[in-house]
Formats: C-alpha cells, sequence, structure tokens
C-alpha cells in the first residue's frame, strides 16, 4: 500500500481505494483509485541538513496535514546507515517530488519522495524499543477507566450480541479518548451502519481540537458485500496506517467493527484454497492470525527518543451471543481487555452495557501500570477498584436471593447490599451518551465518584423494613445521578453535594450509636 501525506479524513475500502474518488453507488469491476493526491502542493520543512546520517524511519522533513505536522520518513524498508547527499530547502512541491538523496557506503544513491510503499501483512519494526504498555488511557468512559482500564498501546475486545451498542460505544472511545487520531476499519458491517459513520463523523464536534472530529479521522470501510479478498485485507490495511502515524510519535486508537467479520473472510479464503478447517470451519491457525495481528498495536520508543502508540479496540459478534465460539476464544487469549456487553443490561437499558462481572482488563495485574495508577490518581487505587467490583458481586448475588425467596424472606442486610450495589451501577457504570456533560468523565471526577461510592458503602445504615431501603437509596440514587449531569464543582453540583450529605444523615448510623449497640 502507500503510505504519505493526504491520507487523514479519506475513505478507503480495504485495498486503499479511496472512495470518494469513485462514481455510482456500487464499486465497478476492476476499478482502482490512487488513495493520495498527486497533484496537491504541500508546504515541506526539512528536519535534517546535508552530510547528516540517517537510516529507515528518520525524520528527514515535515509537511503540514490538517492539525498536526506530518513526519516524512526514510523508507521503513531502507537497510544500515546512508548519509544525506542533499535535502530540499524550506517550500512547497508534491508528493511524487524528490525532496532527499541518500546514499549508503558503497555509494549506492536513493531518491526519496513524500511517498513510500509496505506490504500490509508485514509489521513496521523501525523503532528501538517496544516495552510493556505502563500509561493508562483515558476514555472518558467510567466503566473503562475505573473498572477495566485499557493501558496506552493496549489491547481489547467488545465481544456481544445485535443491539447491544458495541458501535457507539466505540464512536464514544473515538470521540473521547486520549488519541491524537483515529482510524475506523468497518470490516464487513452492513451498508446502512457504514453510510451512518459517513454521515456523523463529519458533523462531530472534537472535543480536543474543537473542529470536526474527521479531520483526524481516517475510515477504512468494506461492507458484507464487498470482495472476500478485500475485507480480509482491510483490517491489515488499519494497523499499517496506524503503524505509520505510530512512527511519526503520535497516540493512534484504531477500532475495528467487527472482527468476526474479517475471521469469516479468513474462513472463507481457507476453504476457497481447500486448507485443513479447524473449529466451525475456520482456519486451523485462526488463534495464530489473531494473535499476530494484536501483536502489532503496542508502545514504542523510537530511535530519536519520542514515543508512539496504537491501541487497538475490535468488536466480536458472535453468533447467538456465544462467547464460547472460536473467534471470541481465540481473541480472549490475544487481547488484554475484555468488555462483555450484556443483553440483559442492553434491554433494561443500563447502556453503556458492559457486564461489570464477566469484563476484566489484566493490565490491572501489571506491577508497572498499577505504579503509574498510584502516582496519577490516588494510593491504593487498584485496591479500591477491587473493592467495587466485590460491591458489585455480592450485590448480584443477594438480588439472587431476593429473587428466589421473595423480598420479604431474606434479611434486610441482603437489600442493603443489593442498593448499595446499585448506587455503583447507577452512578459508576451507567453514563448518558448524549449528555454533553456526562458523556464524558475526567479522571479527577471519577475519582471524586469512586471515593464518595465507597464511603456510601462502606457506611452502615437504620431501616425498619424492606420497602424503606428501596426508597431510601432511589432518593439517594436520583440525586447521585443528577449530579452527573452538573459540572464539576459548580454551584448545583455543590449544592447537591450537601442535600446529599443531610440525606444520607438521615439513616446512617454513627460510631456512637454504633458503640452503644456494640
Amino acid at each position: 500500500m502507500t503510505l504519505g501525506p493526504g491520507m487523514l479524513s479519506k475513505n478507503y475500502d480495504g485495498l486503499q481505494n479511496d472512495l470518494d474518488k469513485m462514481e455510482g453507488v456500487f464499486l465497478k469491476r476492476g476499478q482502482y483509485t490512487f488513495p493520495l493526491d498527486e497533484q496537491k502542493i504541500w508546504h515541506f520543512k526539512p528536519l535534517i541538513k546535508e552530510g547528516d546520517s540517517v537510516s529507515a524511519a528518520d525524520w528527514i522533513g515535515s509537511v503540514r496535514e490538517n492539525w498536526f505536522d506530518h513526519k516524512i520518513m526514510v523508507p521503513f524498508d531502507y537497510q544500515g546507515t546512508a548519509v544525506v547527499k542533499s535535502i530540499c530547502s524550506e517550500g512547497d512541491y508534491t508528493i511524487n517530488d524528490t525532496i532527499a538523496v541518500i546514499a549508503d557506503a558503497e555509494g549506492n544513491e536513493r531518491n526519496l519522495t513524500m511517498t513510500m510503499k509496505w506490504p500490509v501483512k508485514v509489521e513496521i519494526k523501525s523503532y528501538k524499543s517496544k516495552p510493556r504498555p505502563f500509561k493508562l488511557m483515558e476514555t472518558g468512559i467510567r466503566t473503562i477507566d475505573t473498572l477495566n482500564p485499557i493501558a496506552e498501546g493496549g489491547t481489547g475486545f467488545i465481544p456481544g450480541p445485535f443491539g447491544c451498542g458495541k458501535t457507539v460505544l466505540q464512536h464514544a472511545l473515538s470521540k473521547y479518548a486520549e488519541a491524537d487520531l483515529i482510524i475506523i476499519v468497518a470490516c464487513g458491517e452492513r451498508a446502512n451502519e457504514v453510510v451512518e459513520i459517513f454521515n456523523e463523523f463529519p458533523e462531530l464536534d472534537d472535543p480536543r481540537t474543537g473542529r470536526k472530529l474527521i479531520e483526524r479521522t481516517i475510515i477504512i470501510c468494506n461492507t458484507s458485500n464487498m470482495p472476500v479478498a478485500a475485507r480480509e485485507a482491510s483490517v491489515y490495511t488499519g494497523m499499517t496506517i496506524a503503524e505509520y502515524y505510530r512512527m511519526m510519535g503520535l497516540k493512534v486508537l484504531l477500532n475495528a467493527d467487527s472482527t468476526s467479520r474479517w475471521a469469516q473472510a479468513l474462513r472463507e479464503m481457507s476453504n476457497r484454497m481447500e486448507e485443513l478447517p479447524g473449529p466451525d470451519a475456520f482456519p486451523m491457525d485462526l488463534p495464530a492470525i489473531i494473535s499476530s495481528f494484536y501483536s502489532r498495536a503496542g508502545y514504542v520508543n523510537l530511535n530519536n527518543n519520542k514515543s508512539g502508540s496504537i491501541t487497538f479496540i475490535g468488536t466480536v459478534s458472535p453468533a447467538g451471543g456465544n462467547l464460547k465460539e472460536p473467534v471470541t476464544e481465540s481473541t480472549k487469549k490475544a487481547a488484554r481487555c475484555f468488555y462483555a456487553l450484556s443483553q440483559n443490561r442492553a434491554d433494561s437499558k443500563r447502556y453503556p452495557a458492559v457486564d461489570p462481572i464477566d469484563s476484566y482488563s489484566k493490565y490491572l495485574e501489571y506491577p508497572e501500570v498499577v505504579e503509574y495508577l498510584d502516582k496519577t490518581i490516588e494510593k491504593g487505587w487498584v485496591d479500591k477498584v477491587m473493592m467495587l467490583k466485590d460491591i458489585l458481586l455480592r450485590g448480584k448475588e443477594a438480588r439472587d436471593q431476593i429473587n428466589i425467596l421473595g423480598d420479604d424472606g431474606v434479611p434486610l442486610e441482603y437489600h442493603i447490599t443489593f442498593n448499595k450495589s446499585e448506587i455503583i451501577d447507577f452512578i459508576i457504570l451507567q453514563q448518558d451518551a448524549f449528555d454533553k456533560v456526562d458523556s464524558s468523565c475526567s479522571i479527577e471526577r471519577q475519582r471524586y465518584l469512586v471515593n464518595q461510592v465507597l464511603e456510601i458503602c462502606g457506611s452502615e445504615f437504620n431501616f425498619e423494613s424492606f420497602e424503606e431501603i428501596s426508597t431510601y437509596f432511589k432518593r439517594v440514587i436520583n440525586l447521585m445521578k443528577q449530579m452527573n449531569y452538573q459540572e464539576f464543582k459548580n454551584e448545583a453540583f455543590n449544592k447537591m453535594e450537601k442535600q446529599l450529605e443531610e440525606l444520607l444523615a438521615q439513616r446512617r448510623v454513627t460510631e456512637l450509636e454504633t458503640q452503644v449497640a456494640g
């Protein structure tokens, strides 16, 4: 594929054809378009001078692409070290103009333009090192950032039945995640979903830059009726573009929707080549293919001491919501974060419908991530997250007992435990993607919410009957829910905070009362 300036805001198919240059509703047989604009003039600024030594992926200059400086690099396939023979002065050039000439130790010269070619199934490895991810990637989505955080340069996947909000969740991630560049791969999606992306993204405002989100987005689209080979190549095309921008020191978020359709394309290709079938007729080496692909994401240190990252989040659409099918099982082994969407949560309108019990983040087990969270959020943060998960689990167990034995067939403690877990669900897990304030939640506000909720869950309350418990906690949840819709620490927020303290004081058992009762 061709890599160079001008890819931002483009709509490509899986073979990197520029869809905006094509005419008509359907693709015509044998029609190909060049992915970049060969006539456009770019203002080039050199970053090196004659006589400098360079190697693969070194920055030789930059051009302004939308809102950031697009680095022009030595081609990734260049072997060894070269000397710069000549470099163009600052000025206006097209992508095909020669901007530099380099020569190796034997005197073999190579002309460099602003573009380069690279095979999509080969990882770009022209970096110094690739450490394990250690930094939190803020997404603004509480159920991810608080309970199951994903690291910058990490991998995650979102399985779930149809209609549970996979696409909406990915749109929210694209809009609010702490990333410089967004790449969306619509792999095997229905045409109406892809059209929705094309229509929505040019209209979405970017909260990071104040401009339009499409200005830092690349869309790679392969609907389910496009050729199988193009669908199979589409995720590799997206990953290669992400690796290219990562080498410029950028944070890239790559969303693939859905990797199940990619795996189905692999299955069709494998069957046509008469390869030995595995479970459900998928290729025998499906786990290896998925693991190899996910491993291309990551946090890297570049040769010039800068850093870049690719955070990859794919969705999986298991048939009938069966999470035991081969694609989900193979992806589970490769991805570090698992965000299971629940049909029951979606049906009860608890969005995002991420199941807090089944979902997990293995980054919480990384010592470097724990240390980073202790420094940037709060000492002992992971312990507090585990406390939240424990309360949610005990709340689920209490709810099951109440459903089996009836409201008056269980002790009052069961109702209190269940309602405390409901506070976590309504206040932290649930989020309104269409509200101006609640659609994105800062880490500072998430810390405040976690501490506030844990304080309530750690308190003892005095009740006479289960009817009192339900009514009281609904009032608490409603007041805290209204606080989520207010700007953090503004006048209305502070007023509601005082009302909440007064409400909690009505039923909370003080230390003195506890000692007397003891």
